[in-house]
């Protein structure tokens, strides 16, 4: 646990600065290019969120399902894991390349494919960020693949931290954008192909800065990788068997992300759409990010180990330890995060009226936060046993569901049931509902294969922690409604929106925290333990 903890705290220290540049960096972009009811907003989030997909089919799929644990097993190789990891690189960079080039020569057609609700002027705005973009999903890979593997020999801080850099590249580029052109450009027509140049490259140049980083802590690893073409003998014909389950259960995401983005492209212009999205998912990031990100991952990699020791009971303990740990952490984050939904989506948008419009976004969003922490933990836990098969089956019921509801979403569009100003926003709940279905899918089959998972136990101290949460969501909104509510100051600019945030978040907390003391809750202890190793002198 004294491990994990400060792997932990390594991990979410990173993370929260990361975050926090990138909210700066997204602050300078949407003074650049605006978010709600921005035409050219949202042909850039379509043309830039092309190589996150493919980052997230390499990150999420490939490597945290099946080569992390691959390269676990790999340091008991006589060689320490070498001829293996030098296999997986080599080949890993062959596939990005291709990959690389084949995506850019097609991205007319990509960006199509996902926006068919944009006009002729908006497709061809977002083609030409797209070529400028597309790029990125080399540097996007070699990250992930760099990274992982720091990640699988314990050295956590490098990949975590990296992004920083890529954010802080990216706030000086915009605003050189901001101060040779100004902002924001909302509208197709405003754009010139030094302005398209200088924003999207600069977003291209941080992603590149990011993956380079990370080389210079490759030898700490103790591994020396060289070209090895030589695909056979080190266990790859089972990464491939692996692997094929993974790459249909992502690519069944992206298709259901891109049919649900083909639906969301409708309301371009008359409401929350691409770009809303983005960063309203940017927000519901924040709190999975440094809370289940830091403290999950280091415990994937013992349960990696204890998986393939053929510990399960270790095993068994190790998913309730980790769903309570995290749980005591996320459950505050949502019910905080929807207290402050106004002020917070303020920070992303040019209005008060426009943060009202996201917020809806961001609370449809927030459904599912607590179940997607436990998904963390159970879908990995599958992954520790090198089964990418059964995932698949329950993520094909989840992107079905997603797929249905986008549809059904347009339908009451249509119907003049909502008008387009809530269509991203119901789009957003029926993705959260999917995930609800989801992880009840995955918790019931993984139960049958390991036998009790102890479900009661840690639904107990979940319900807990809501029942804590409550209450200290009802004291942040009180706090909101006596700082004026959407018409007072902390809806009034991006700065305030944040302070406005952070005081109905600490006014939260305390409360929280009072309750979860009131009803003598034995996670806390373990929470403001994983606190203190925050604190400046702490280990």
């Amino acid at each position: 646990m004294s491990g994990i903890g400060r792997a932990s705290a390594l991990i979410g220290a990173g993370t929260i600065v990361s975050r926090l540049t990138g909210f700066l960096r997204g602050i300078v972009l949407v003074a650049v290019v605006g978010s709600v009811n921005s035409p050219a907003g949202d042909a850039f989030a379509t043309a830039n969120q092309l190589p996150n997909n493919i980052y997230a089919l390499i990150s999420t799929g490939l490597l945290t399902a099946v080569v992390v644990p691959q390269i676990v097993k790999a340091a008991s190789h006589e060689d320490g894991g070498r001829a293996f990891i030098s296999k997986v690189f080599t080949l890993g960079t062959v596939v990005l390349l291709v990959t690389t080039v084949l995506a850019t020569l097609i991205a007319p057609w990509l960006v199509q494919l996902y926006a068919p609700g944009y006009s002729p002027d908006q497709l061809a705005l977002a083609t030409t960020f797209a070529y400028w973009c597309l790029p990125q999903i080399l540097f996007y890979g070699l990250y992930a693949l760099v990274g992982e593997a720091l990640n699988a020999r314990r050295i956590y801080g490098p990949f975590t931290w990296a992004p920083i850099v890529n954010n802080v590249v990216s706030i000086a580029g915009f605003g050189l954008f901001l101060l040779l052109f100004g902002g924001p450009l909302t509208e197709v027509v405003d754009w010139t192909p030094e302005m398209i140049g200088l924003l999207a490259g600069t977003a291209t140049l941080g992603i590149v800065v990011q993956a380079g980083i990370l080389f210079f802590f490759w030898r700490r690893t103790g591994l020396h990788v060289r070209p090895d073409f030589a695909w056979r003998g080190v266990g790859l014909g089972q990464i491939g068997r692996l692997a094929g389950w993974t790459f249909l259960m992502v690519a069944a995401g992206q298709i259901a992300g891109l049919l649900q983005g083909r639906v969301v492209s409708e309301a371009s212009g008359d409401g929350p759409a691409a770009a809303a999205m983005g960063y309203a998912w940017l927000l519901f990031m924040l709190p999975y990010s440094i809370i289940v990100l830091s403290i999950g991952t280091p415990y994937f990699t013992q349960l990696s180990e204890h998986a393939h020791a053929g510990r399960h009971e270790e095993v068994r303990g190790d998913i309730g330890r980790s769903i309570r740990t995290l749980g005591v952490f996320v459950v505050f984050s949502t019910f905080a995060l929807a207290a402050a939904a106004v002020p917070a989506s303020r920070i992303f948008t040019n209005s008060a009226s426009q943060a009202v419009q996201a917020a809806w976004v961001l609370l449809a969003f927030l459904v599912a936060l607590i179940p997607l922490a436990v998904l963390f933990v159970i879908q990995r836990t599958f992954y520790a046993y090198d089964d990418t098969r059964t995932p698949f089956f329950f993520t094909l019921v989840q992107c079905a569901i997603v797929v249905a509801t986008a549809y059904g979403a347009w339908g009451l569009v249509e119907a003049d049931v909502i008008g387009l100003e809530y269509l991203a926003a119901v789009v957003a709940l029926g993705q959260s509902l999917a995930s609800i279905v989801q992880v009840v899918i995955a918790t019931w089959l993984l139960q049958r294969r390991l036998g009790s998972l102890g479900t009661a136990s840690w639904l107990l101290s979940l319900g807990r922690f809501v029942l804590a949460a409550v209450p200290a969501a009802a004291a942040g909104w009180g706090v909101f409604l006596l700082l004026g509510g959407a018409d007072g100051w902390t809806a009034s600019s991006a700065l305030l929106g944040a302070v406005g945030s952070a005081i109905i978040g600490i006014a939260s907390m305390l409360v929280y925290v009072a309750f979860l003391a009131l009803f003598r809750a034995p996670e806390l202890a373990v929470a403001t333990g994983l606190v203190r190793r925050f604190l400046p002198g702490r280990r």
